[in-house]
């Protein structure tokens, strides 16, 4: 039978059914089309003139593309899959369906690229489903109050700069400066705590890849985590999905009433592999070259992550969101976007890194706009106006540095404050249970470090969780309990060798 043209098919259909009889006929149409360029991760393609946004390509030469630009006549699609055969000529057929990624309790532990493929060398994946890459946003009537607090290990983070389940809370600052371990301390610290955590590794080197995996391994949270890693030598396309690829994994959980913690490591690399997809696409350059709609591409996905109500399951989706600045600039493009998105941010500060403050988080900087609602009432009575005195110190210390003398109601003020920035330093990898942190929280607010010299700080502090744990007191047991316990200790402390001057 000859070629059948579409303009008479339905009378040639009429025909061959007569013809055939008794036999069922089924007559299958399909679009192709066919690269007329290639390259860069780009790939030009004509035909298909019913494709649409976001709609997943199959190319003859075993490659897949997506579609990211209509024109006229020609369509661009970024590459997901690459091949030595791709080349000018090859035909592109529709699949008819968005992108998706495999979904379930199997990629626990799992080392996933964006599309779901191993690169762990474990056996295939067994999903529960697929969840789509880009999705929309919960409505209104689906979301919840941020109410339950989500614990960091990090005590300057708990105690002034707190995080609720389903906040977006961006932490900022330099290259170098430890924003990637805060990341995997947060992570480190779900251990127990029955919180589904995402690792999205964008544009990293591999290396890098590396040392993180091996870091949740040697901490026994990878059972728990599920990392998407598109590395610096990846597609371009597969870096600019690899945070919705988190984003999804963590969607599929969040709707099925879990908590869930994405980390998005780093939103600036995103955004330079974004801007550098649209410049191939010739889309418009904008400020910084960067495309009008960046904006709307970071809301669009930090929006999906928030706390549902119980109607809609209660699970949740805490984001936290990495991005680098240039010396210190938060008053750049990408930067200041992602700042309007998020529900506040963590700064890192190079100045207070190099004097040897770790983590070196600007207090001054930092603000979370949602966390102090969401956090215990016994951790926010006794942080309640901690982030104010210590503000108040950083500012009267700067007098001390011109020799100006103070009288000696100012210096009570001074040695507490140069105590506290003591208590706050803590070594990367090592969270601590939010029982230790009410711990010191009490014996500060009620002076019992008051006589204690600021190098032996963690000596009693690292003996006071100790003392705690071994009292397995719990935040319930309310304020006289914990102030005896940790006052008995301090003054056996006091009195030992160890507490001698």
């Amino acid at each position: 039978m000859n070629p059948i043209e579409l303009g008479v098919l339905p009378n040639l259909l009429e025909r061959q059914a007569a013809w055939v009889g008794d036999y069922h006929l089924q007559l299958r149409v399909s679009e192709q089309g066919a690269v007329v360029s290639v390259g860069d991760g780009i790939a030009w393609i004509s035909g298909l003139p019913s494709a649409s946004m976001d709609e997943v390509l199959l190319l003859d030469d075993g490659s897949q593309a997506l579609v990211f630009d209509l024109n006229q006549g020609l369509l661009g699609a970024i590459l997901l899959r690459d091949t030595d055969r791709l080349t000018s000529g090859t035909l592109v057929r529709r699949v008819g369906q968005p992108l998706s990624i495999p979904v379930g309790e199997g990629l626990l532990g799992r080392v996933v690229d964006p599309l779901g493929l191993p690169l762990d060398g474990l056996p295939p994946l067994a999903p529960n489903g697929h969840q789509r890459l880009e999705g929309d946003s919960p409505a209104i009537i689906a979301r919840d109050f941020v109410q339950r607090p989500l614990y960091t290990g990090i005590k300057i983070v708990d105690a002034l700069v707190p995080i609720g389940k389903g906040q977006r809370q961006l932490i900022i600052g330099d290259e170098g400066l430890g924003r990637s371990a805060l990341g995997i301390d947060a992570v480190i610290n779900q251990r127990g705590q029955n919180v589904a955590c995402i690792y999205v590794l964008i544009g990293q080197k591999r290396s890098t890849v590396v040392n993180t995996i091996q870091l949740l391994r040697e901490h026994g949270s990878l059972e728990y985590t599920c990392i998407v890693v598109a590395e610096a030598s990846a597609l371009p396309g597969l870096k600019h999905l690899a945070p919705y690829a988190g984003c999804a994994i963590a969607e599929y959980w969040m709707e099925r009433g879990r908590d869930t913690l994405v980390v998005y490591d780093d939103l600036s690399t995103h955004a330079r592999t974004y801007r550098e997809l649209s410049l191939l696409l010739r889309r418009p350059p904008g400020r910084e070259a960067y495309p009008g709609d960046i904006f709307s591409i970071h809301a669009g996905l930090l929006e999906r992550s928030t706390c549902l109500n119980a109607a809609h399951g209660g699970g949740s989706m805490t984001a936290l969101p990495i991005v680098e600045t240039q010396q210190g600039d938060i008053a750049s493009y990408i930067p200041t976007n992602l700042i309007s998105i998020t529900d506040g941010q963590i700064y890192l500060d190079s100045n207070l890194f190099a004097a040897g403050f770790r983590p070196a988080i600007d207090i001054a900087r930092s603000v979370s706009r949602i966390g102090g609602r969401a956090q215990h009432p016994a951790i926010k009575a006794e942080a309640g106006r901690m982030k104010l005195d210590y503000l108040q110190f950083l500012e009267l210390e700067v007098f001390t540095r011109f020799g100006t003398k103070l009288d000696a109601a100012m210096e009570s003020p001074l040695r507490r404050g140069r105590l506290l920035r003591e208590i706050l330093k803590q070594d990367r990898l090592a969270p601590l249970r939010i029982e230790h942190q009410m711990a010191w929280l009490v014996a500060f607010n009620d002076g019992l470090f008051d006589t204690t010299e600021p190098e032996k700080i963690s000596e009693v502090l690292e003996q006071l969780y100790r003392q705690i744990t071994e009292c397995e007191l719990e935040l319930e047991d309310g304020r006289e309990e914990w102030g005896r316990t940790v006052l008995e200790f301090i003054q056996a402390w006091q009195t030992s060798s160890h507490g001698k001057t």
